[in-house]
C-alpha cells in the first residue's frame, strides 16, 4: 500500500505527490541494519581523533564529485578536494569548475542549517538553494519554477525519457512538497528522504539543476535526523558511482511522466540499499583510518618527524594529491616551513615529488603505497542487502 499525499481534496493527481509505500519485513531490518551502522559512526565521531576532520573534507568532497558526475560535470577526486578547500583547481575546466563550486555552495548551506533546532524546509529554503546553484548564470533562472514543458532526454539514445507535470501545476505541487516536509511524519528519516528526493526531481519545478536539487533534498533531510553528521550520513558518493542504476530506477518509477499514483517500491528499496553500502564504506573508511593513522606515527617516529606532517601522510595515504597550498591550509603553517616539510619527508621516501614549480605536488611515497596495498587485501567485500534488486528494476523498465 501506498499514501498518496494530497495538497487538498478540490484538486486532480495533478496536485498530488508520489505516496510513501510501506516497508515490508526486508525494509525493515534493512532500515535496523542501517541506524545500527549509522550509530556507530556516530560514536566514532564524539570520540576526539585527528583524523575525523580530515574524513569530513574527503567525504563532503566526494559527495560533490558524486552529485555532479550524473549531470556531466566530471572532476577528479584531487579537484573536489580542492573545491572544498577553497583553492584553484588541478585539471577541471572553467564551466565545470563554476559548476562545482556551485553545488559546494549548495552543500556547505545544507551541511551547516538544516541540523539546526527548528529548522523547517520549506519554498524558500528550495528556492534559496537553486539560486546558490545556478546563480552564476542567469539564463537557467536561478531560484525561480519553470514556466514552459520541461523534457528529460537521452541523448545516447535521441529520445526523450521522461515528462514532467505541466508548468502551471509546478507551484501547486512545490506547496505541497513542502507542506510534507514541514509536517511530522511516521516513516524513518531513510525513507522520508528518498520520497523528498523521488517527489522534487519527479516535479521537475527548475528549468535546470533538478537533479542536483534533488539529491542535496535528500541530504538536508537526513541532516535533520540528527543520528549522525550529515556529511557521513548522505548517498551522492555513492549515486555517483552508481548513475545507470540510478537512472534506470527513476526510469522504472516513472513510466515516462509524471503520475504520482505509480508505485514508490522499487524506488524506496534501491535508496535504502545505497544507505546501506554507502554507510558499511563509511565504516570501513573509519576503522582503516585508525590503521592508517597507527602506521603514520609509526613512520614518523622513526623519522623523527612533526606530528604536524601526519597530514600530509595521510592524504597521500588515501589517494590525494599533496600540495603547498593544501598542506598549509591543513596545518597553518608559513610557506617555508610547509615547504620544507614536505621537500624532507619527499627526501625520505615517504612522498614523492611530481611536477615542476606551481605544478609541484606529492604523492604516496613507497612505505604508504605498502600500507594501502596492504589495507585494500584485507578489504573483505561489502554486503549487499537486496541482492536481485538491480534485476527487479531491469525488469520494470518501460
Amino acid at each position: 500500500m501506498s499514501r498518496i499525499l494530497a495538497l487538498n481534496k478540490g484538486h486532480t493527481d495533478m496536485t498530488s505527490l508520489f505516496g510513501t509505500p510501506d516497508p515490508d519485513l526486508e525494509d525493515q531490518q534493512v532500515i535496523e541494519e542501517i541506524h545500527h551502522v549509522r550509530a556507530s559512526l556516530a560514536d566514532f565521531l564524539r570520540a576526539p581523533k585527528r583524523w575525523n576532520g580530515l574524513l569530513r573534507r574527503t567525504s563532503t568532497a566526494r559527495a560533490i564529485q558524486g552529485s555532479n558526475t550524473i549531470e556531466g560535470y566530471t572532476v577528479s577526486q584531487e579537484d573536489a578536494v580542492a573545491a572544498v578547500d577553497d583553492e584553484p583547481p588541478l585539471s577541471a575546466d572553467e564551466e565545470t569548475w563554476l559548476e562545482i563550486l556551485a553545488y559546494r555552495r549548495v552543500l556547505t548551506y545544507v551541511l551547516n542549517v538544516a541540523t539546526e533546532p527548528g529548522f523547517v524546509i520549506d519554498d524558500s529554503v528550495l528556492r534559496s538553494m537553486h539560486f546558490m546553484l545556478l546563480d552564476h548564470d542567469l539564463s537557467k533562472a536561478p531560484g525561480r519554477y519553470r514556466t514552459k514543458e520541461v523534457f528529460v532526454r537521452d541523448d545516447s539514445r535521441g529520445i526523450n525519457v521522461y515528462e514532467g507535470p505541466d508548468s502551471e501545476s509546478v507551484p501547486h505541487l512545490m506547496r505541497a512538497l513542502s507542506e510534507s516536509l514541514s509536517t511530522p511524519q511516521p516513516d524513518d528519516p531513510l525513507v522520508r528522504g528518498a520520497m523528498a528526493h523521488l517527489n522534487l526531481v519527479m516535479i521537475h519545478p527548475f528549468r535546470d539543476g533538478n537533479g542536483r536539487m534533488a539529491r542535496a533534498l535528500q541530504t538536508m533531510v537526513l541532516a535533520q535526523d540528527q543520528v549522525v553528521e550529515p556529511t557521513f550520513s548522505s548517498i551522492e558518493e555513492w549515486l555517483g558511482h552508481n548513475t545507470q542504476d540510478y537512472y534506470d530506477v527513476l526510469a522504472a518509477t516513472g513510466h515516462g511522466a509524471w503520475n504520482p499514483g505509480n508505485d514508490a517500491t522499487l524506488w524506496v528499496k534501491f535508496n535504502l540499499r545505497a544507505h546501506h553500502m554507502q554507510a558499511q564504506t563509511m565504516r570501513r573508511r573509519f576503522n582503516e583510518a585508525e590503521i592508517q593513522w597507527q602506521r603514520i606515527d609509526e613512520l614518523i617516529a622513526n623519522h623523527r618527524l612533526s606530528e604536524r606532517v601526519g597530514a600530509a601522510l595521510f592524504d597521500a595515504l588515501i589517494g590525494l594529491r599533496v600540495t603547498r597550498p593544501s598542506y598549509v591550509k591543513l596545518t597553518e603553517l608559513d610557506e617555508r616551513t610547509a615547504t620544507r616539510d614536505l621537500v624532507n619527508a619527499a627526501n625520505l621516501g615517504l612522498l614523492e615529488a611530481r611536477g615542476e614549480r606551481r605544478g609541484r605536488h606529492y604523492v604516496a611515497g613507497h612505505p604508504l603505497r605498502e600500507v594501502q596495498a596492504q589495507l585494500r587485501a584485507e578489504r573483505k567485500p561489502l554486503e549487499d542487502p537486496y541482492p536481485t534488486l538491480t534485476a527487479e528494476i531491469r525488469r520494470a523498465l518501460p
